[in-house]
């Protein structure tokens, strides 16, 4: 077996990056993967280790100041980040860490930034047998890839596969200092409990399980890159890029089996967990099942599934929430963020909303409250709102929190659909555009 060396980060490395962060605890694995990146002459001043501080124990603090220190005897930059790592109703106290420890570790890193984990190759085994323990599937059986996106930039493991007892062997031969957090003795938390109560016992009796395991978890990978490509291409066809909505009308091709998997993959894209299978056959009995005029709804994970015309729609309960007051639109006001996460903005087009209109007038952005009237341009008399929004399909749902644009009192817009025919105008430059759309899609 050759000695651990840095050629194990260099061999990740891609052709181009910019800065290289280190998720740096001053624990034995993170002290010896700093320790590999300086010996690295190509990281050379693009290191800086990263210490976050969960606030949980009381000597967190003066772990952060040993890695401080350390971070200055080896010459690289350091930077301490504090975060609320309180586990919600729920919530384990370890995956409340993990997550507040993730997010903040995201917001550091712009394009071509990297940073590295020091997750070895028990901890691979130790995740898979968590994930099998839960119950998961061939996505959550594939362990920790070596490699992965992360915010705007890149995440690698480059000790994924190297043994504990390389890692710690290096440590000695080196002569490094780390801390040891108590907390990893006690075996109240799953993962302490597997790793110093039964795992012992288990490679007493096969020695190489933490190999043969791993290589389990790069075959559950295998598996899980294959179905995502399937996936993929099917949602392709059945996914409304505009407005992210699952069409089911015909779905009488595919298994249960199938359908199951892609449902899952449609709520992954909306950043939704994985759902269990009584959750999968809800969906599918309520709501694809469902009578066709009916309106079923399902809330899970802070959204609301719902169907509407043969499709099944995932919004944020956030941007269900209808605006009850009145708001000013001042004139020097480009945008406006709503309190239910949307955003309207205003922008010069040579069709739409006349700007002598708007900058002579008092703007409000007003809820519906039902009874509105609109004349469209072009078409003759009056129509009911409600009408319009059936026959352009807007979802029940929308018609409520889409807002009403008034000029001095008089309906003039509805966002990011119709301007009213009095309010209408054609010429360069000289008309505004009224979008609506959710604050996250315009980032």
């Amino acid at each position: 077996m050759p000695d651990l060396n840095s050629q194990v980060i260099a061999a990740l490395l891609p052709a181009a990056y910019r800065k290289v962060f280190v998720a740096y605890s001053g624990g034995l694995d993170s002290t010896v993967l700093l320790d590999l990146c300086v010996g690295l002459p190509s990281l050379t001043g693009k290191i800086i280790a990263v210490y976050v501080d969960h606030g949980l124990q009381a000597e967190s603090a003066g772990w952060g100041e040993h890695c401080r220190r350390q971070a200055e005897r080896l010459g690289v930059d350091f930077q301490l980040l504090t975060v609320d790592a309180r586990a919600n109703n729920g919530e384990s106290p370890e995956a409340a860490a993990r997550e507040a420890r993730y997010r903040a570790l995201q917001e550091l890193l712009a394009v071509d930034d990297i940073i590295l984990l020091a997750q070895h190759r028990e901890d691979q085994m130790e995740t898979m047998l968590l994930q099998l323990f839960r119950g998961a599937g061939v996505s959550g059986l594939a362990g920790m890839p070596i490699t992965s996106a992360f915010g705007k930039g890149q995440l690698l493991r480059p000790l994924l596969n190297v043994a504990k007892v390389e890692i710690q062997r290096y440590a000695q031969t080196q002569g490094l200092q780390w801390v040891e957090d108590p907390s990893n003795q006690s075996s109240d938390f799953g993962r302490n409990y597997l790793r110093n109560d039964i795992l012992p016992l288990l490679k007493q009796r096969w020695p190489a399980l933490d190999k043969t395991v791993a290589r389990s978890a790069g075959h559950c990978g295998d598996a899980a890159r294959m179905i995502d490509v399937w996936a993929e291409q099917i949602l392709q066809a059945v996914v409304d890029p505009t407005d992210g909505s699952f069409n089911i009308a015909d779905l009488s091709a595919l298994t249960a089996m199938q359908l199951n998997c892609l449902l899952r993959h449609w709520l992954g894209r909306k950043g939704l967990k994985p759902p269990s299978q009584a959750v999968l056959q809800t969906l599918v009995e309520q709501l694809i099942g469902g009578r066709a005029d009916a309106l079923p709804q399902i809330n899970i994970q802070g959204h609301s599934i719902r169907k509407y015309r043969q499709k099944l729609y995932c919004i944020p309960l956030q941007r269900l929430q209808k605006e009850t007051q009145a708001k000013p639109w001042n004139q020097e006001q480009e945008r406006i963020t709503l309190g239910n996460g949307y955003v309207l903005t205003r922008s010069t087009a040579s069709a739409g909303l006349s700007k002598n209109l708007w900058n002579s007038a008092i703007v409000t952005v007003e809820p519906r409250r039902g009874g509105e009237t609109f004349k469209m341009p072009g078409r003759a008399g009056h129509h009911c709102l409600k009408k319009l929004y059936q026959e352009a399909g807007v979802p029940p749902w929308e018609r409520e929190i889409r807002p009403l644009i008034y000029l001095n009192g008089r309906l003039a817009a509805v966002a990011g659909l119709w301007i009213a025919e009095w309010a209408w105008l054609s010429a360069t430059d000289a008309c505004y555009q009224l979008d609506w759309r959710a604050l996250e899609s315009m980032q």
